[in-house]
């Protein structure tokens, strides 16, 4: 999008700068997924909710540019551990970096950029530390969340929201809330574009989680239905779980997948899925990532008509299209 090239463009080179070390070792391992690219949602919404009361063009300020390095540092440094603990082996169409250097580098250099975006957050002020910090402990509650209903076929919907919540929805929220923090902009206005950043991550990771079950791997650019092998129970699942003519039967076979042998669970997980496309679960996880993305619009509609409250609205769209385009697959 034109309206940000030149700001994203700032905020490589800043990360650029955070993952160099004096050593090329270290800092080919600090910038591999950085390297690879990414659509850099988190950032860009930071410098554009920066600019949500501006009526120009300007580029985002210095500091708006910092805050959006962090944010994607901190996202960067969760994708690390992330990939240790799914033992996933690409990411990005690339090798993960477990998978190149092995799982203590990767965790270590996870560490590392969590650190540097901690140290830059404390450059912007105590405000934005506090809050960066907070958005990490929510980061691994609701990893632990996640963690704490592997292979359970009694989890609920409240506690899917709330992991997804915490992994997904509050580092959105985070980057739009500091972009409006660091150019001091009213707090009505802060309090509309956090709540944007959350519905629309709510929204976002809903159909992350549908796509992994309808999804092929060159279509994900990661591993299809890598949820469902590491027991991880996502919305799609919890409610064909619920559905009445093939719910027991899908309870059978993701029991069954905890002890299996590699070859018998990769059978009971094609079995799964052929189950979970059997019932209106995808369908139904489709209209809840729809109200998510209403709310996001709604938001949106309460901040004033500026180039770059346009930009999130376009954002906001092609979530909407984004959500059809799946519904098709």
């Amino acid at each position: 999008m034109e309206y940000l090239v030149e700001d994203l463009k700032r905020v490589e080179h800043q990360l650029t700068i955070a993952t160099t070390t004096h050593d090329d070792m270290p800092s080919e391992l600090l910038s591999q997924l950085i390297s690879a690219g990414g659509k850099r949602i988190r950032p860009g919404f930071c410098v554009t909710s920066s600019k949500a009361c501006s009526l120009n063009g300007a580029p985002a300020t210095f500091e708006a540019v910092l805050g959006a390095t962090a944010v994607e540092l901190v996202h960067m440094g969760s994708l690390y551990h992330d990939d240790v603990m799914d033992e996933a082996t690409t990411r990005r169409s690339v090798a993960s970096v477990n998978a190149k250097w092995g799982n203590l580098r990767a965790i270590l250099a996870g560490d590392y950029l969590l650190g540097k975006a901690s140290e830059i957050a404390a450059s912007l002020g105590a405000e934005v530390a506090k809050l960066l910090a907070t958005t990490i402990t929510q980061l691994c509650e609701g990893q632990i969340l996640e963690q704490s209903n592997l292979y359970n076929t009694n989890r609920t919907e409240e506690q899917y929201e709330r992991s997804i919540a915490g992994k997904t929805a509050a580092l959105l929220a985070t980057s739009c809330r500091i972009g409006a923090m660091v150019n001091r902009l009213p707090a009505h206005v802060a309090d509309s574009l956090e709540s944007f950043g959350y519905s629309y991550g709510m929204a976002f990771q809903v159909i992350d989680d549908i796509l992994d079950v309808v999804a092929t791997q060159d279509e994900l650019g990661k591993p299809s239905g890598n949820d469902i092998a590491e027991g991880v129970y996502t919305l799609p699942v919890i409610k064909a779980l619920q559905d009445v003519t093939v719910g027991s039967s899908l309870r059978t076979l993701l029991n069954f997948s905890v002890n299996a042998e590699t070859q018998r669970k990769a059978r009971e997980q094609s079995k799964a899925r052929e189950l979970i496309l059997s019932t209106k679960s995808i369908q139904e996880s489709h209209s809840v990532a729809r109200v998510w993305a209403d709310k996001s619009q709604v938001s949106l509609s309460k901040l004033p008509a500026t180039p770059a409250t346009a930009v999130l609205e376009q954002a906001a769209d092609h979530l909407i299209d984004r959500i059809n385009t799946t519904s098709a697959i």
